[in-house]
């Protein structure tokens, strides 16, 4: 339960940095205002996404990511991103890649979820190492 809460927590900050980096391009943005829990709740739908759908997406993508030596895993990454921004976009959270929701097709919305994922996987992994215990060998 604990590793669940600083799971969420450590996807709350990734997300608000790259939103932070990426605002003014326009290509994410969050308009949470004051009310804290809507960033933690978009959190959580990217913690469950990440948890349920993704591996479901990257065991089917497998021969795709085999024969692009795992670049898809940036595609992958960022169609998480954009789902994450669906639901925001169905329970009036706030949270939007570029012009998604509702328009998908621009160049700010593909490259908004493109830099994003790189943003938010970078600082999810660096807050996950800084975190984790360390093992003694």
């Amino acid at each position: 339960m604990v590793e669940l809460i600083v799971k969420i927590l450590i996807n709350a900050a990734a997300l608000l940095v790259a939103v932070k980096v990426l605002e003014p391009a326009k290509l994410l943005s969050f308009n949470f205002g004051n009310d804290w829990w809507k960033l933690l709740l978009v959190a959580l739908v990217f913690a469950l996404i990440n948890t349920y759908i993704k591996p479901i997406v990257k065991a089917l993508s497998m021969p795709i990511s085999i024969l692009s030596l795992g670049l898809i895993a940036f595609v992958i990454n960022a169609a998480m991103l954009l789902a994450v921004a669906f639901v925001s976009g169905q329970l009036k959270l706030g949270f939007k890649v570029g012009d998604y929701p509702p328009d998908l097709t621009t160049a700010n919305t593909i490259i908004g979820a493109l830099a994003g994922a790189v943003i938010i996987s970078v600082v999810s992994t660096l807050a996950s190492i800084a975190l984790s215990p360390r093992k003694l060998m």
